[in-house]
Order: structure tokens, then sequence, then C-alpha cells
């Protein structure tokens, strides 16, 4: 996906939901607006990757099964068009993207 596509105007598609969660899986740096909005919108629906860092939710991806992933893609959509994408904010903490974040979801086997 071109950086253009990624922060062109309109609702966010499943493909930007899975683009997103492809670079969070490979590591990949440097994420747009756009995607720092849908990652906050996982971070939402899904309470076990709120204090996670980018690398850390992308190891939790990555352990994901296919429809496993198919239906946090589906909550993420859902939750993005019924609340938009305000940011999962956790009190007394800062969200910057990618910082590590104390706290995390417990790693057992998923």
């Amino acid at each position: 996906m071109t950086r253009s596509q990624d922060n062109a105007p309109g609702p966010i598609t499943e493909m930007a939901i899975v683009d997103t969660f492809t670079k969070l899986i490979f590591g990949d740096e440097g994420y747009s607006e756009r995607e720092s909005m849908i990652i906050e919108a996982l971070r939402t629906v899904h309470a076990d990757v709120l204090r996670d860092s980018y690398r850390e939710i992308g190891e939790y991806l990555r352990g994901l099964g296919v429809r496993e992933m198919i239906q946090l893609v589906s909550r993420v959509k859902e939750h993005i068009l019924e609340h938009g994408v305000a940011p999962a904010r956790i009190p007394g903490q800062a969200l910057r993207p990618g910082a590590p974040r104390t706290g995390g979801r417990n790693r057992g086997s998923h």
C-alpha cells in the first residue's frame, strides 16, 4: 500500500486494517496517522494488547490463527464504524507510538 492510499480520506477498510496488522507483525516502523488510529482501535476492542508496545502487539498478532485474525479485523472494523477511532487511554500513562508499556497481558499460549 502506498503512503497516499494509506492516508486517503474515507472509511477505513478491512484491507487497511490487515495492512496495518501486517506492518505490526513484521516490525515495520513509521506508522501513519491512519495506521495509528487502527492500532488504537485494536487496543480498544482487545484489552489484552492495551498496554503493549507495537512490537508486542506484532508478536501477539503473529501467533493468531487465520480465523482469529479474521474475527479481530472484523471487530476493529466494527468498532471504527460505530465509534470512530478515539485513542484508548490508560489512566496516568501517555500513549506514544511504539513506546514500551508496563503491565502487558499474560503471554500464555494462544
